[in-house]
């Protein structure tokens, strides 16, 4: 696991960690997919039937926290409105658009336990660490990060 629940007020957060910013916006959507499933919901999906796909997203104007943004929507919108719960991806940026082979199951099948409405822009951040920059944790739960890698940080409206 590369990614982390952040502690916030309201809403919850998260931060990952990854070696490019592809790896880091697919451990943001896992987290996504995590933090509305109730425990032990992950090992009850390995009974269900999986599907594949590709989904593909506009960068707009470069700008990669936008980008993230628009992914994280795409798998809320294809979760909740399409019945397409994701369950895996791998992401490539190329051309102003994120494409992602995904893996998903029949979202009835999955228990949820929190409602994220929506992908917020505060505190939003994926960037690049140069080698030894350090991202300081946030205890108790968040490790810190030496680069080079990438970190992304989202808070989610529930």
């Amino acid at each position: 696991m590369s990614w982390w629940v952040l502690p916030t007020t309201a809403d919850i957060g998260l931060r990952t960690f990854s070696a490019d910013a592809a790896g880091a916006m697919a451990e943001a959507a896992l987290g996504l997919q995590a933090v509305q499933t109730s425990e032990g919901t992950l090992d009850g999906m390995a009974n269900l039937t999986v599907s594949t796909g590709e989904w593909a997203v506009d960068v707009p104007n470069g700008d990669m926290e936008r980008g993230l943004v628009r992914w994280l929507e795409e798998v809320l919108y294809r979760g909740h409105a399409e019945d397409q719960w994701l369950v895996d991806a791998s992401i490539s940026i190329e051309n102003g658009l994120i494409r992602a082979q995904v893996s998903w199951v029949d979202s009835r099948e999955v228990d949820l336990v929190i409602e994220v409405k929506a992908v917020t822009f505060h505190e939003l951040a994926l960037r690049e660490l140069a080698l030894g920059e350090l991202v300081i944790g946030v205890e108790p739960e968040i490790p810190s990060f030496e680069g080079p890698g990438w970190m992304a940080q989202v808070i989610l409206d529930i």
